[in-house]
Formats: C-alpha cells, sequence, structure tokens
C-alpha cells in the first residue's frame, strides 16, 4: 500500500478546524494485524470501514466475575513501570477483559509499539499505544464497547483506553494518552456512528507518567506502519515484562502543621 498523504496532512490540521473526521484519521487505533492486512485493500475503507458497526459485536465476551471497586495494575517494562487504576465500576465489562489478560498474563513479553505525536496542542501530545498486537496465540473474544458517556471515563492526560478497528472489536491493544484527547470521547449527538461510539476509557495512570512519556519519545521508524501509521510506530518496541495486580497505593499524606513550625 503506497503512503497515505491524506494522512500525513491530516497531523497537520487542528481538531477545531477539522472536528471530529480529522481527529478520528489521526486518533484511529488500528491494531497491527489490521495494518497488515491493510496492503490488501484502499486506506479509506481500511479506516472508515467500523463507521457501519458502531453497536457491540454480538457474543461479547462475559469475562470474569466484575469487580467491586478500582483494580491497580502494574505495568512493568524495560524502561520501568507504570501503575493503573482501572475503573471496575465505571466501566466494568472493559476492566474485566483487561484483566483477563492480566490474569492469564497474555500481556507478558508483548510490548509498547506505537507512539503518536501530534503537532498541534501543547507538548506532549498523542497517545502511546501497546499489547497483544492481535496475536492469534494470546488474544481473546473481542469485549461490547462501553462509551464514555456511559461509564464518564474520559480521555484525559493518563488515560487507558482500548485499541479497536470497529466498535466492539477490541481485544488486547491499549492506548494511553499523553495529553487530553476530546475527540477520543463519545458524542451521542453526532450524526456519524463512529463519533457517536467512540471509544472505551476504563482507568488512569497514577505513578509512571514519566516512564509513558520516555517510550513516547523514543525513536520511531520512519518506514514501518501503513497509511496514517507510518512515522508512529517505535523503531525498537519497548517490551512490556509483566502486567500484575498491586494494592492500591497508600494516599498521599499532608505536611503536619509541626512540619511548618519555626525553630
Amino acid at each position: 500500500m503506497s503512503r497515505a498523504r491524506a494522512g500525513a496532512s491530516a497531523l497537520r490540521i487542528k481538531p477545531k478546524a477539522a472536528g471530529w473526521l480529522a481527529v478520528r484519521l489521526v486518533l484511529s487505533m488500528i491494531t497491527l494485524m489490521q495494518m497488515r492486512f491493510a496492503k490488501f485493500v484502499a486506506p479509506a475503507l481500511m479506516l472508515w470501514a467500523g463507521v457501519a458497526a458502531a453497536q457491540p459485536t454480538p457474543g461479547g465476551t462475559a469475562g470474569p466475575a466484575r469487580e467491586a471497586a478500582p483494580v491497580h495494575v502494574a505495568i512493568t517494562t524495560g524502561s520501568g513501570t507504570i501503575t493503573v487504576r482501572l475503573e471496575a465500576e465505571k466501566a466494568p465489562l472493559t476492566t474485566s477483559n483487561f484483566l483477563r489478560y492480566v490474569d492469564q498474563k497474555r500481556f507478558d513479553g508483548t510490548t509498547f509499539y506505537r507512539a503518536m505525536h501530534l503537532d498541534w496542542g501543547t507538548p506532549p501530545n498523542g497517545l502511546l499505544q501497546g499489547g497483544t498486537a492481535n496475536d492469534p496465540k494470546r488474544v481473546l473474544k473481542p469485549v461490547a464497547h462501553e462509551p464514555t458517556d456511559k461509564t464518564g471515563v474520559l480521555h484525559k492526560r493518563g488515560t487507558i483506553s482500548m485499541a479497536r478497528f470497529a466498535p466492539g472489536t477490541a481485544t488486547g491493544d491499549f492506548s494511553i494518552m499523553l495529553s487530553d484527547q476530546p475527540g477520543l470521547d463519545a458524542n451521542p449527538d453526532s450524526t456519524d456512528p463512529e463519533a457517536r461510539a467512540g471509544f472505551a476509557a476504563f482507568g488512569q495512570v497514577v505513578a509512571g507518567m514519566d516512564v509513558v512519556e520516555r517510550i513516547w519519545s523514543m525513536p520511531r521508524s520512519t518506514t514501518k506502519g501503513e497509511g496514517v501509521m507510518r512515522g508512529q510506530m517505535l523503531e525498537n518496541p519497548v517490551k512490556i515484562v509483566s502486567v500484575r495486580r498491586v494494592p492500591a497505593p497508600a494516599p498521599a499524606t499532608a505536611p503536619t502543621a509541626a512540619a511548618h513550625e519555626p525553630n
């Protein structure tokens, strides 16, 4: 597939001027397997095929029992550890799906492979993507889509969100926001089915954003990736050593009055 000139120019369009369509073109979280198949179809078809599939796919995974409270996980990488709070109460289906991969150690040995940089806004601006890369030996059945207008978990800096093609196809790939990305939130008033669906956010980084930024800032390949993904793939993907449940971090303690008293 030839390089998508429209995709390259879309990176220079500000969301206020281009609206949802430009944001979605730039931020579409297409899995690596879909990129491998992209050379067999027109770039426009690859990017827009999900428009007709805004409803969750039938037979979505049941997953384990729903968690009663937020769950914390540690994503240990070759560049440091990222601790994430998963909003089990607000986004139970998406959280349960992610925890199946955690508990079955399906993320162990995967990578962070995509660092999308946006040239508008205040840097760092973009997202970091990783996970199973649609490896058939790792992926489980897709999870039903949970839109942000139902969960209330919005795409802010540090938010973790599921990568997918069409709504209801998310499996084991995820992204972490480097900046607020409201264009990924569900817009129930939109006439575009994709904009109505948005992406499924389900947690927040509570420690290790410096690690996220470090990985995101690593060199990117000039040749890897198809279409708008060209130039967004890390030259050397960063290994995810393990992802495990961990206790909630201790709350920060406020300084005592005595600490401020003069000697």
